[in-house]
């Protein structure tokens, strides 16, 4: 009661005085004397810085009085170490290197066709066959010539072995035979072309051409055959981060059209560096046990390349910056019962940032409290009161 007394007396006293000076003003300028009017000026600026001290020393004594003070209002979040994983983030597709079109090998009318859209099929197993214009008839042939030829070389080697007949004779029926032996085998090979078989185990995804169509080596496009169990995306990684993204790294990677997330590694990284964009490539397997991944499918690809086992991580925003380009945010000390501390200025120095949190490598320490909510309206010495 007493302080709000000494502060209206106050008030009163400055009141009556700007009215009896608001009288002797009109007084002043009612004569019209430019100097006198100077010379009043000068006066009420004086009066002005001294009931300016008097305010200061009012609000100082209320200030060390007042119980009750108006403090700042901040919350605080506890510093504490805890895992960091870093992550790169990359854009790729899904790729396979069994996914292949199948070309025939010689020319002809596609006469079978033994599989269907869809269908699981086995390495080496027949899929279609191709008229082979008579070179099965002239296996045959060959077959019987190299039969005969073997006959004949057979008991001329058991007629040189008993000391019988020249050897030059042995050579020759040797040389017919083995000549015919390797005739077979040409057309063997020849005939071999006009079956398609399967390269590699896996999906039969689309039979191009019709049966009965003929078809021509290098042109005609026959089946194309998918293999889903070996999936991969291959990425290009900035030169910066060559030290860092290795073989065997742990990575995530997200398909959006699928909504789903799958935890893998890097099976390969490139060895060669493109000096157009300066990158290499890295190669990221792709479990697909189920079969809904397909070539060609877009996916977010996260890279651990940094992490520290006890990381102070923080939100980014309570971060300020200062002219001189450090940056800086605010610590509590002197905690009393009534939850009243001292905002605490600490320049830090910060290392990679994740979402909305960022890393800090010095200023900070394991169980400071740091302010969160207020951070950007305290001063450095000013009393706050925390009210977490």
């Amino acid at each position: 009661m007493k302080k709000i007394l000494i502060i209206l007396s106050a008030f009163l006293l400055i009141v009556s005085c700007g009215q009896e000076g608001a009288k002797s003003i009109d007084k002043v300028i009612e004569k019209g004397d430019l100097t006198a009017i100077r010379t009043k000026r000068s006066e009420i600026v004086a009066e002005q810085q001294a009931v300016a001290d008097k305010l200061k020393q009012l609000d100082a004594a209320i200030a060390s009085l007042d119980s009750i003070k108006k403090l700042p209002l901040v919350t605080t979040i506890i510093a504490k170490d805890s895992l960091f994983n870093h992550y790169l983030e990359l854009q790729g597709s899904v790729e396979t290197k069994k996914n292949i079109v199948l070309y025939p090998e010689v020319s002809g009318t596609l006469i079978q066709v033994y599989v269907k859209e869809g269908q699981r099929v086995s390495k080496g197993q027949t899929l279609a066959r191709i008229d082979d214009g008579g070179i099965s008839q002239q296996l045959s042939q060959a077959e019987v010539q190299a039969q005969l030829a073997k006959t004949t070389f057979e008991r001329q080697k058991r007629l040189w072995e008993q000391k019988i007949g020249s050897e030059i004779k042995y050579l020759q029926e040797k040389t017919n035979y083995e000549a015919a032996q390797k005739s077979v085998d040409q057309i063997k090979r020849q005939l071999a072309k006009a079956t398609v078989s399967a390269p590699f185990s896996g999906i039969v995804d689309d039979i191009i051409a019709e049966q009965g169509s003929v078809v021509a080596p290098g042109q005609t496009e026959l089946i194309r055959i998918i293999n889903l169990d070996d999936m991969y995306i291959e990425v290009e990684v900035p030169e910066s981060y060559i030290s860092s993204i290795t073989k065997g790294k742990e990575t995530q990677v997200y398909f959006p059209v699928l909504g789903k997330t799958i935890d893998t590694k890097i099976r390969q990284v490139g060895n060669y560096i493109n000096p157009n964009n300066r990158s290499f490539t890295v190669e990221v397997a792709i479990p697909n046990k189920n079969g809904i991944i397909k070539p060609n499918l877009t996916a977010k690809v996260k890279i651990n390349d940094y992490t520290s086992e006890k990381a102070i991580l923080i939100p980014q925003s309570i971060i300020s910056e200062n002219s001189e380009g450090d940056q800086y945010t605010y610590v509590t000390s002197n905690i009393d019962a009534k939850n009243i501390a001292e905002a605490k200025r600490v320049i830090v120095k910060t290392g990679k940032t994740q979402g909305d949190y960022i890393e800090i490598l010095e200023g900070i320490q394991n169980g400071d409290a740091i302010i969160s909510e207020g951070a950007r309206s305290v001063k450095d010495g000013q009393k706050v009161e925390i009210i977490n």
